[in-house]
């Protein structure tokens, strides 16, 4: 089938496109480059004919293969790979506005997309988070859904005219969307730029639930896409040159904000994929830094017991894994943080977690020595603001 790749309204290139393999076998035409993904505009000012990056980049626009219980999902779904889901509504997504238009289509993007047209995501929602077996009902394939990353499983939903997306814990672990809330109330305390995450329910499961931040006319390009190809060292002061160079303001700041939340919560996950700026797809301007979002790998205890608490991580700061501790060293100024600010949140989180624990089953020894933690970190950072002045 050919195809056009499209930004929103503006066409990026024509394409043979095969449905049955979800991949690209030839280009035709590229048209307007810059308007194509980050990672695939650097791959093919290399090459006018690199399908190879042009296949990754779509399929990677899919549900991986390793999200939590996707056998189970696709048996619901009556489908047989995840990569079947992307040809089932043109590629579109939630965290961005590139979409496939078959030759012969009229099809407009203001059609089409999810962000002002509604989508059935009840069906998918109970596909995901329901223990039920039951197969029968057919569910509705155009959506945002099939356009979901991560392991954790997820759906976007509508409540009066706002796209959520709702994540669960992994496996058994129900920590980690209460981390997300967790992650919001450091955030607010400090005045971070963030996405606000609350805990809801769904089929008597804890999630996490929070507002999509892009919309019709930005897009999220990560910081891997935007580092991707370039020297793995020293990357972390050559993130800051690029974002400084598109004139966004406060870049380091913003940075270190996100590693400060990382250092507090002990997030181990801070990966090249989960954070980097928002863009303007119509003016190609880079607007801002994304919002803090994604920070639910955290807090990890290894053991419970009643003299101590142990655990076991390291923090992700950009290509290299170190301790936490390393990475205050990267903040220019450890005044401009109130930390009194967070003298409130080990309690606030107790209270979320017990609201919930008739849900979670959660003991109050493991909720005790969570928020004893928390404290311990809120007091370490204030030390070693204090040994900074």
């Amino acid at each position: 089938m050919k195809c056009t790749l499209m930004n929103k309204n503006t066409e990026v290139l024509t394409a043979e496109y095969e449905s049955e393999l979800a991949s690209f076998t030839k280009i035709y035409e590229i048209k307007n480059i810059e308007y194509a993904p980050v990672i695939l505009e650097k791959a093919l000012k290399n090459n006018k004919n690199d399908i190879s990056n042009l296949t990754s980049w779509f399929k990677g626009r899919g549900i991986p293969s390793w999200r939590d219980d996707l056998d189970i999902l696709l048996a619901k779904l009556n489908i047989n790979t995840p990569e079947e889901l992307l040809n089932k509504a043109f590629g579109l997504s939630l965290s961005d506005q590139y979409w496939v238009k078959p030759a012969e289509s009229k099809v407009e993007y203001k059609d089409i997309n999810f962000f002002t047209h509604d989508f059935n995501s009840a069906d998918f929602t109970n596909a995901t988070f329901s223990n039920s077996n039951d197969f029968s009902t057919k569910i509705s394939l155009i959506s945002p859904n099939n356009t979901t990353d991560g392991r954790l499983k997820k759906t976007w939903i509508i409540e009066k005219g706002t796209r959520y997306l709702l994540k669960g814990g992994y496996k058994s672990e129900i920590l980690q969307p209460f981390n997300e809330a967790l992650a919001t109330m450091i955030c607010e305390k400090l005045g971070f730029s963030h996405t606000k995450y609350e805990i809801t329910t769904v089929s008597n499961k804890i999630v996490s639930k929070c507002p999509c931040f892009i919309n019709e006319n930005t897009e999220l390009i990560t910081a891997h896409q935007i580092l991707h190809g370039m020297p793995k060292e020293n990357a972390y002061e050559e993130y800051i040159k690029i974002l400084e160079k598109h004139n966004i303001q406060n870049a380091r700041e913003k940075i270190e904000n996100m590693f400060i939340l990382d250092y507090i919560i002990l997030n181990e996950d801070r990966h090249l994929n989960n954070f980097g700026i928002i863009r303007d797809v119509n003016t190609l301007e880079w607007i801002d830094v994304a919002p803090i979002f994604d920070s639910g790998e955290s807090l990890k205890i290894i053991d419970y017991n009643d003299e101590e608490v142990i655990i076991n991580g390291e923090a992700r700061f950009f290509y290299n894994i170190e301790p936490f501790d390393n990475i205050t060293k990267y903040v220019k100024d450890f005044s401009r943080f109130d930390l009194s600010k967070l003298d409130s949140v080990p309690e606030d989180f107790d209270n979320l977690l017990h609201e919930y624990q008739n849900i979670t089953h959660m003991t109050d020894n493991r909720i005790n020595k969570i928020c004893t933690l928390l404290y311990s970190r809120i007091n370490r950072l204030k030390s070693l603001q204090k040994n900074s002045d």
